[in-house]
């Protein structure tokens, strides 16, 4: 395949980039990275059109290589961006487009202008570093087990920058290698291939960024009550379930705490929902303050909440109740000039023996949770087997 050929196949594949990361960016994901890479999509479009039209007119003014190799400068920092900008970091945008403007101007030194190789020694330096600025970019900044998804961008942005490394160094090694602006020479030749192969994975591997994370966006919108932010019974039994099995795997401890806020629906009555909705709020945010960080909370139904604890023993984990309690009773919300002061009961519950799932678990601490209630609220009560007695005894003469 000649240098015309892949040149126009390149501009396709960069078109194709543009476009796709511009329709998925339209059809809703409306994240911005989309856009730095629609962008770098256009740079290496307009590359790879004026190379083509290089090479039908055989055109050697030194401002065409010059635009060029700025263009394909701001292409791979393109990629870059998008990518920077996805993770919450800075782009970058502005100084390097400052410094690709100024690469035509640089095209004008006699340096520059003498040899194609020459050019080929101060650019791929930057277009590596561009490269290796992906991975270093991936590596600092996302977990280890969340690479799934950039694995491939990561390995793409490698390998074009080793092949780079690798074809400079047979330039500087090799010898009779007199290389024309937009020759037929294989060095070059292949170099377009490999500019062709990198667009058309750089689409897929961004796309396949952006699809991931919509789908985690989803799958999290799914599983978290949307006026707390908190989980909601779907994601309960997901959690529990997997840390019930995991202790029972390894004999570790597993709490649950569980509460409820006292006389809620006098709340709602007196005060209207809209107040009863931001008495929830105002509760939770106070007990995401109070519990621990790697505690799981869930709201398991109106103003009932559980709270999942797999590490302390059970004194920790009372203490923690305890200190909970305290703090949202010390903590009146204040609302349309209304201060509602608020008490929550609360059952605490240790995974024994006998219990044969999670749900086991849960029930003991909301049994611990109803003697509490039954005896005053505002207070804490540790699950103790005569409170399941004492339900069940209730419940038959209901």
């Amino acid at each position: 395949m000649d240098s015309f050929t892949l040149v126009v196949a390149s501009a396709l594949a960069a078109i194709i980039l543009a476009c796709s990361m511009g329709l998925i960016y339209r059809g809703g994901a409306r994240q911005a990275c989309l856009l730095d890479w629609m962008a770098a999509g256009v740079f290496f479009a307009c590359n790879n059109v004026l190379g083509a039209l290089a090479i039908s007119y055989q055109a050697s003014h030194y401002l065409i290589p010059g635009v060029g190799n700025a263009l394909y400068v701001a292409g791979h920092f393109g990629i870059l961006a998008g990518l920077r900008r996805h993770l919450g970091l800075r782009t970058g945008w502005k100084q390097v487009l400052a410094c690709a403007a100024c690469i035509p101007l640089l095209h004008a030194l006699p340096f520059l202008q003498s040899s194609v190789m020459h050019r080929l020694f101060v650019f791929t330096p930057i277009i590596v570093a561009i490269n290796l600025g992906v991975a270093v970019t991936l590596w600092n900044h996302v977990r280890r087990g969340e690479w799934a998804p950039y694995l491939p961008l990561a390995i793409l942005e490698l390998f074009f920058a080793f092949q780079l490394t690798l074809r400079a160094a047979y330039l500087i090694l090799g010898e009779g290698h007199a290389l024309t602006f937009m020759g037929s020479q294989f060095l070059q030749t292949s170099g377009s291939l490999f500019v062709l192969v990198f667009l058309s994975v750089a689409c897929m591997s961004c796309a396949l960024i952006v699809t991931h994370q919509q789908a985690q966006l989803l799958r999290r919108a799914s599983l978290t009550d949307a006026l707390t932010g908190w989980l909601n019974r779907r994601a309960l039994h997901e959690r529990a379930g997997a840390e019930f099995r995991r202790c029972r795997g390894i004999g570790g401890a597993l709490f649950f705490i569980t509460f409820d806020i006292d006389h809620f629906k006098l709340i709602n009555d007196r005060h209207g929902h809209a107040t009863g909705d931001a008495a929830i709020r105002h509760v939770t945010t106070l007990a995401a303050g109070a519990l621990r960080g790697n505690d799981a909370m869930f709201r398991t139904g109106g103003e009932e909440f559980a709270v999942l604890v797999a590490q302390g023993g059970i004194e920790d984990v009372v203490a923690i109740a305890e200190r909970l309690r305290e703090l949202i009773a010390a903590s009146p919300l204040v609302a349309d000039n209304k201060t509602v002061r608020m008490t929550i009961s609360v059952g605490v519950a240790q995974m024994l023996d006998a219990d044969v799932a999670w749900e086991d678990l849960l029930r003991h601490a909301d049994e611990a949770l109803y003697h509490a209630k039954e005896h005053g609220r505002n207070q804490v009560t540790r699950y103790q087997p005569a409170y399941g007695k004492r339900i069940e005894q209730v419940r038959k003469a209901g």
